[in-house]
């Protein structure tokens, strides 16, 4: 299930990155930055009272010119309601309402979506502000008095966000579809290899970079495996996402890694693995995807002995951290090898849920650590006692061991070449968990 989505939106000046910043911060503790994605400080992973959720700082309604004050408040405020699954309204209580407060208001409210008015700058403990009264005229229900900058009323506000979140049981209607986020660079053929897969224009194709928004999802069948295709926007680097709705749809892109139970990683031929391509598969990679890199446009690249090979060990250098994933060369153009994706997308799905016996499991360890002794220290040998399969999606392993310390990162990274070389797990990551087991 995704996270849900909380966008921070309002008129310049009312606190809305110090609200941001005070949810984000570290001392309160609820938020650590996703690994391996490029970060732009509109959006940060957070988490309150268990619950985990994506905040998007929106930035700040700021017209060109006092005649596209409105247009582009309208802009702003419809790419975050495109985005959100809750929005918090952030006004200024100093201030009292404001026009500008009033037309986001009447924007937000035929979105349907929860809302909720947090009345910034009630910076004394105690009775609100009085000018706090005059929000109900917004019709957005009860204004939460809240102080960004010292963190009065923060718990609370949260509280009343999680409150509007799916309930945790809530899973998607069909168990059996196989749902595959297509996710890379702008202008990789994301929406050409959907189009070819469906058999139909289903999704704008153009050469123009940031053609496609939003997450757009497609249902596929094939035989007797059912397939949800979600065509996203391409992720840029930091400092090239210029336009206001663009930037929000790095969240849905995000969104739909969440969703996914396979990431298909396009990667442009021409262009080869780029620092950005690194970000896209970090992500999906951190978050226990079921992975697939997709060498697209393989039409256009001139052959010669061993042209896939030497491109393979690219593309393996590049992404150094996945060499679990497969790799195919494919051209959503002509349709080349498209048809074998369907095999390995659901290769790599069955290998992300695969569960491992503990007593197999532990042959194999066992074997591992006779073969090749563990590390020691000072005189002391590193000893895995057993393990177990804590999980799947992606497949975890406890190793019990007599002291953590020891238990050093190349070794662990054995073990687990180990485990791939018996059970496969291609495409999917492999955690581990290291306890010591009690001394009792």
């Amino acid at each position: 299930m995704p996270k849900p989505v909380v966008a921070i939106v309002g008129r310049p000046n009312v606190g809305k990155s110090a609200l941001f910043n005070k949810i984000t911060g570290k001392r309160i503790s609820i938020v650590e930055d996703t690994p391996g994605v490029t970060r732009d400080r509109i959006y940060a992973e957070a988490e309150w009272s268990g619950r985990s959720f994506r905040l998007v700082d929106t930035g700040g309604i700021e017209p060109y010119s006092k005649d596209e004050i409105f247009s582009e408040m309208r802009e702003q405020a419809n790419a975050a309601i495109g985005a959100a699954d809750v929005i918090i309204l952030v006004v200024d209580v100093q201030e009292g309402v404001t026009a500008y407060d009033s037309d986001v208001a009447d924007i937000l409210q035929k979105s349907g979506k929860p809302i909720v008015l947090a009345c910034n700058k009630s910076d004394s403990p105690g009775k609100p502000p009085l000018q706090m009264y005059d929000f109900y005229n917004l019709g957005l229900g009860e204004p939460i008095p809240v102080s960004a900058i010292h963190g009065i009323g923060v718990g609370d506000l949260l509280d009343e966000v999680i409150r509007h979140f799916p309930a945790h049981d809530e899973t998607e209607a069909d168990e059996d579809i196989i749902k595959v986020a297509i996710v890379g660079k702008p202008n990789t053929g994301k929406s050409s290899l959907l189009n070819r897969i469906l058999g139909e224009k289903r999704v704008i194709v153009s050469p123009v970079a940031g053609t496609t928004r939003d997450a757009i999802d497609a249902e596929y069948v094939r035989g007797e495996d059912k397939f949800l295709f979600i065509d996203t926007a391409g992720m840029r680097k930091r400092g090239k996402i210029d336009e206001g709705i663009e930037r929000y749809s790095i969240i849905r892109a995000l969104s739909a890694v969440d969703r996914a139970d396979v990431v298909l990683i396009m990667i442009d031929a021409e262009n080869g693995v780029t620092e950005q391509d690194t970000k896209i598969a970090g992500y999906a990679h951190d978050n226990g995807k079921a992975c697939l890199i997709a060498v697209n446009k393989w039409d256009l690249i001139k052959k010669e002995t061993k042209t896939m090979d030497n491109y393979r060990l690219e593309v393996q250098e590049g992404l150094s951290y996945m060499l679990y994933a497969p790799i195919m060369f494919i051209s959503a153009k002509t349709g080349q090898r498209v048809n074998k994706l369907f095999d390995m997308i659901k290769h790599v799905a069955n290998q992300n849920s695969m569960r491992i016996s503990t007593g197999m499991l532990n042959d194999v360890i066992n074997d591992a650590t006779a073969r090749v002794q563990p590390p020691s220290d000072k005189g002391k040998r590193l000893k895995i006692y057993y393990a177990v399969q804590a999980s799947t999606r992606p497949p975890e392993f406890v190793l019990f061991v007599n002291e953590k310390k020891l238990a050093h990162f190349s070794y662990i990274r054995y073990i687990e070449n180990q485990l791939r070389a018996t059970f496969g797990f291609e495409g999917t990551p492999i955690r581990f968990i290291i306890r010591e087991k009690s001394k009792e």
